[in-house]
């Protein structure tokens, strides 16, 4: 007999199956400051985090934000913050010092029209690049793209798990469309989930280093007052935490990237439509891609031959699977809400295997299915 799940049912907008998935995966610290369209994020927090033993913390500012739960990891906690575009901006310098230091943390980014202040109550999708290289120097990150509330809700609770499992801040890219609709979320129960928490030492006190990784290049993370000695610094260090040589830096920058690149296929997570014949394919993610699929699905039923590839995952780049789609495909057309921006990695990575057309859109307004379908219709026409 199969066992019933013990899932429920609730409708709710994507802040608020943010916070639910942040708090039945284990987030127990969260530091903020409000912002729209995120701050439905932190007041659900500071309601419910008190009531399971957590603590919510209003900062005086986003910077003050990020270094705060990059303490708060240090020092045992899943740990979790929420802003836009202009606070997203000022957390720069602190997701550079989680990403050197190995701190696992989330951070969530509910993007909205800018630059600067922008337009405070309209979506956006200009922050992809931020994201992935905001902060100063080589480092690497994990960024995800939800596109409706239930995967507002399990990208949440995936954006924890990979950052406990590779040590590293994991930025959702949400934006103000999926922070506010209101739709249908399964919530499993918190047995049915994979929790995954970070490794801890299996070596005593006295054998430990700080930052000296296991075989899968990911060091143990113990938690401050264990009675290990932690060097935590932002400088290049050795493996004990200290300051290092030029050619020891280089190895921990290598190492600090490649544990994000080379796992990039198991991090990865894409969803395909109608891909296995498509001569035309449209790439689309977070909220714009409710406006694809359904262009998609009506050109479908014309016959025209098209498919679609959702993003869930924007960093690491999923590059093979692009690069599959391109050499199949004679033409992809990447619909953003920016002046085009991931179209540009879509066309270094097809390299030329086929064309690709950008279709963005500015203003805070996502594509309409009839403007995206409108591209599809004129293309194959003209072919």
């Amino acid at each position: 007999m199969t066992q019933t799940s013990k899932r429920t049912a609730k409708i709710m907008q994507g802040n608020d199956a943010c916070v639910e998935a942040a708090l039945l995966v284990g987030c127990r610290f969260f530091a903020g400051y409000p912002i729209t369209p995120a701050s439905e994020i932190a007041e659900g927090m500071a309601r419910r985090l008190p009531l399971v033993g957590g603590v919510f913390v209003q900062m005086e500012d986003e910077i003050a934000s990020v270094i705060a739960i990059v303490g708060a990891s240090w020092g045992g906690w899943k740990a979790m913050t929420a802003t836009s575009g202009p606070g997203f901006c000022l957390m720069q310098e602190g997701i550079g010092m989680a990403a050197i230091t190995e701190t696992p943390c989330v951070i969530v980014n509910v993007q909205r029209g800018g630059p600067a202040s922008g337009q405070s109550t309209a979506p956006s999708q200009g922050d992809v690049f931020q994201a992935r290289y905001g902060s100063n120097g080589d480092y690497a990150i994990i960024a995800l793209a939800p596109s409706t509330s239930q995967e507002m809700f399990d990208l949440t609770v995936k954006a924890f798990n990979l950052s406990e499992k590779y040590r590293v801040p994991v930025i959702i890219l949400s934006d103000e469309i999926v922070a506010h609709t209101r739709e249908k979320v399964f919530i499993p129960a918190v047995e049915e989930l994979e929790i995954i928490n970070r490794k801890k030492p299996t070596v005593p006190p006295e054998g430990f280093l700080t930052f000296k990784p296991d075989t899968d290049g990911i060091p143990p993370m113990p938690k401050f007052n264990t009675g290990y000695k932690l060097c935590v610094t932002t400088q290049l260090h050795q493996e004990n935490g200290f300051r290092a040589n030029p050619q020891v830096g280089a190895a921990l920058i290598q190492r600090l990237t490649g544990k994000v690149e080379n796992n990039a296929d198991t991090i990865c997570e894409v969803d395909e439509f109608y891909t296995e014949d498509a001569e035309m394919v449209v790439i689309a993610y977070g909220s714009v891609a409710r406006s694809a699929i359904r262009a998609v699905r009506d050109a479908r039923s014309e016959g025209k031959k098209v498919g679609m590839l959702k993003l869930k995952t924007l960093w690491p780049f999923p590059a093979n699977k692009i690069r599959s789609i391109a050499a199949r495909s004679k033409k992809i057309i990447v619909p953003e809400m920016n002046t085009g921006r991931m179209v540009l990695e879509v066309e270094r990575i097809s390299g030329g295997l086929c064309s690709v057309e950008s279709l963005p859109k500015l203003g805070g307004r996502c594509h309409t299915p009839g403007e995206i379908y409108a591209a599809i219709k004129e293309d194959i026409d003209n072919a």
